[in-house]
């Protein structure tokens, strides 16, 4: 008899969002994410500026020149976060989402949590922490589960 040693599903999924952040043009941040519904990928992305919109990388940061802290003023932000391209990237391909599940390598902001809550997606599984309690309350409330994945061992912990 052999042993399965392929990854779990959650292990293989987050891992791609950790993929996909590699595309981030965020000089502050990498991030990654991606959408599931029955164990298949709908759709993906990261961190960066709009379509036709010069890249951070080019231009520079504006909220590094303004001194902005991580997690205030999202609105000084060129960019369009991982969770929010994921989600538009179904939009126009015209993939239903709902009751989907999303993986991101870092906890959504509150924004990208009233997205999350209002595309319907049930469960987000992270890789690690940001310190925004409003978005954790929010997605508790919407009952929106918030699941934390070990990349070393995989072992999984529910947030709330």
């Amino acid at each position: 008899m052999q042993i399965d040693t392929r990854p779990t599903w959650q292990t293989y999924f987050i891992e791609m969002a950790f993929l996909a952040s590699t595309r981030s043009t965020c000089l502050r941040r990498k991030v990654g994410a991606i959408i599931v519904k029955n164990n298949q990928i709908i759709s993906t992305g990261y961190n960066g500026a709009p379509k036709m919109v010069t890249h951070c990388a080019q231009v520079g940061c504006l909220r590094e020149r303004l001194n902005v802290p991580s997690g205030e003023r999202h609105e000084l932000c060129r960019g369009v976060h991982a969770e929010q391209n994921a989600i538009v990237q179904a939009a126009v391909y015209g993939a239903a989402i709902d009751g989907s599940e999303m993986y991101c390598t870092t906890q959504p902001c509150v924004i990208c949590a009233k997205l999350i809550i209002n595309a319907q997606i049930k469960t987000v599984f992270i890789a690690e922490s940001y310190d925004d309690e409003l978005a954790r309350e929010l997605m508790l409330e919407a009952g929106v589960a918030l699941i934390l994945i070990d990349r070393e061992t995989g072992e999984l912990t529910k947030l709330h």
